[in-house]
């Protein structure tokens, strides 16, 4: 039973035209009877990812995302399924029905939100009760110097040095304590099986999406019962941290030309209470490619704000290529006398802060400081190493008016001349040309093999079974005929026999979708697996879609072959006796079958 009636979702894919949905996330162009663009879920220079109108779905040649709609807000918008269907139904004006199903499969996502508010409102009331929160409000108010309509308008709290002060609230209030332990709120005991508070005797900051709700917490120790200075919430149902960013929620209403991004959740507070209302901060986590990506979706150019300790620049140099592969104009900023922009603002003032982002330095004015630092041009050598090192980085530029502007740079401090560096830096762009072209080489040859495939993993170990199953659910997925074959049993195919556990589940929901009211549809299977997953099925889908053969003939052979490596398998696991018994079994079946082909 489907948490949303067939009706529902095929009302809601009607007014979800794929190129339309697609278009405003993507700039798309016409290529045939197709549409063509920079894949949003991936860097790319060159469009490899494709819209296809006729069956509303997309897919992506260069990462391998692929799917529907559906799919693709669940990625774009970090949603699940429920709530990818949720998104479009509101932006098709298709009104829901409640949902009354039960969660068949671990903790709901809805469960997590309710918990987190039940948590964040609890912490919020311990704060502001003097006989409880006392060291959280004096360590935000005294020594951070936050103002209480700041730390009111973020939702701070406080969790009490107390086992079982969260947890006891949330068992009141019908919670069990493996959800608790799934929403990362609590703990269970090896000792005694009983569930206890994660957080405690920390100042609590909420992390709120932008839709409102509260998907994770970020922990400050303030009682140095801890030698971790943060507790950020690992992945639940409702929380991704690689996909997050703190304060995005009110900062996306603030950065149409610019955000600030720091590196603690203390300095976006304290950015927010100055006036600065487009900070935000990563989740404790190094930058990744997901948060780059959303915020190249609200703004032109990030500011680094990270702190001026050397930790702090080695993240910055790191999070600079990271804005650069989608797109984004990126400035530095140089503190000079303060660590962080909480303290600069402490000491300097909000004004002087906005003069530092002012004249803050571009990417490479920043990256050719650096590498000047490092060596005295007054020795040849050194010199060479220095011009070595910014060609290096000169030529993992993609504009190439962006890399004249930087060789001239480099000519005029290094006194030397342009067309000698220009040289250099053709050098560097075919070395490095030929190494991208070796890497995705290994690559290919490695996923062939099936080897590093996280959603079948099983198919490194399996290589000639997997592929035949990939042809087989290809088939299915694209053909009725072949379906409702399978499902008459005029081909002989169960779910037994398939050996990876990720195709065997592919062909039950395929099948059990055929078999229900109105058969088979794609969308629907959106409820039973990943988006990565729903990306193999498309990638599955569209490599059938490619060939031309694709009749009775193709199945039942990519059948015999799965059965034969199934055979093979049961011999391999089987015990030494039954094995030579099997393995006879097989020779008399092969010569049976050669009998009755002979005329």
């Amino acid at each position: 039973m489907s948490m949303y009636s067939r009706d529902i979702v095929e009302a809601i894919k009607d007014r979800s035209d794929i190129v339309d949905l697609i278009g405003g996330y993507v700039s798309l162009k016409r290529a045939g009877s197709n549409y063509n663009g920079l894949c949003p879920f991936h860097s790319e220079k060159t469009p490899s990812f494709t819209v296809f109108p006729d069956n509303q779905s997309f897919f992506c040649f260069g990462c391998e995302a692929g799917g529907d709609a559906f799919t693709f807000i669940m990625r774009t918008e970090n949603l699940d399924y429920k709530g990818a269907i949720e998104f479009l139904a509101k932006r098709g004006g298709v009104e829901l029905p409640a949902d009354s199903r039960e969660e068949r499969r671990g903790v709901s996502r809805k469960r997590v939100f309710e918990m987190n508010l039940i948590a964040a409102r609890f912490w919020r009331e311990c704060l502001f009760d003097p006989n409880i929160g006392r060291v959280g409000m004096e360590y935000l108010t005294e020594k951070r110097g936050l103002p209480l309509s700041i730390i009111r308008r973020f939702g701070i709290g406080y969790a009490p040095n107390d086992f079982n002060a969260l947890t006891t609230v949330l068992t009141r209030e019908g919670f069990t304590p493996e959800e608790i332990k799934e929403a990362f709120l609590g703990t269970i005991s090896q000792k005694n099986g009983r569930v206890y508070d994660l957080f405690r005797d920390r100042v609590m900051f909420p992390v709120i999406d932008n839709t409102g709700n509260v998907i994770a917490f970020s922990g400050r120790d303030v009682g140095g019962h801890d030698n971790r200075k943060y507790v950020n919430s690992s992945d639940t149902p409702a929380f991704q941290k690689r996909r997050n960013l703190f304060a995005l929620n009110f900062a996306k209403n603030h950065c149409a030309e610019q955000l600030i991004l720091c590196e603690g959740n203390i300095d976006v507070v304290s950015l927010h209470a100055a006036g600065f209302e487009n900070a935000v901060a990563s989740l404790g986590t190094a930058l990744t490619d997901e948060q780059a990506r959303i915020m190249a979706k609200y703004t032109k150019q990030v500011v680094l704000a990270y702190d001026s300790d050397e930790a702090g620049q080695r993240a910055a140099h790191r999070a600079m290529g990271i804005f650069a592969k989608v797109g984004l104009d990126v400035r530095i900023l140089q503190m000079q006398g303060a660590k962080d922009p909480d303290e600069y603002i402490k000491k300097f003032g909000a004004e002087r802060f906005r003069q530092l982002i002012k004249n803050s330095r571009t990417g490479f004015e920043f990256k050719l400081q650096s590498v000047l630092a490092q060596y005295n041009l007054d020795i040849p050598d050194e010199k060479i190493k220095a011009a070595a090192e910014l060609c290096a980085i000169i030529a993992r530029v993609y504009s190439s008016a962006e890399r004249e502007v930087y060789i001239h740079a480099v000519a005029d401090r290094l006194g030397l001349r342009e067309d000698s560096l220009r040289k250099d830096v053709e050098s560097a762009m075919r070395r490095n040309a030929k190494a991208g072209k070796q890497q995705e080489s290994q690559q290919a040859r490695l996923s062939a093999m099936g080897i590093r495939d996280k959603v079948n993993p099983e198919a490194a170990g399996n290589i000639r079974a997997a592929a035949a199953e990939e042809t087989i659910l290809g088939l299915l997925l694209l053909y009725a005929e072949h379906r409702k074959a399978v499902r008459d049993g005029v081909v002989p195919l169960t779910r037994d026999s398939f050996v990876t556990a990720f195709h065997r589940n592919a062909f039950t929901v395929i099948m059990t979708l055929e078999e229900s009211d109105g058969g088979f549809d794609f969308s629907l299977m959106g409820e039973y697996f990943t988006v990565e997953e729903m990306g193999r099925l498309a990638r599955l889908e569209q490599t059938r879609r490619a060939l031309s053969e694709n009749g009775t003939t193709v199945l039942r052979a990519a059948i015999d072959t799965l059965a034969a490596a199934k055979e093979r398998q049961n011999v391999k696991e089987a015990a030494p006796a039954d094995r030579i018994q099997m393995i006879l079994a097989g020779k008399r079946k092969n010569i049976n079958r050669g009998s009755d082909d002979d005329p």
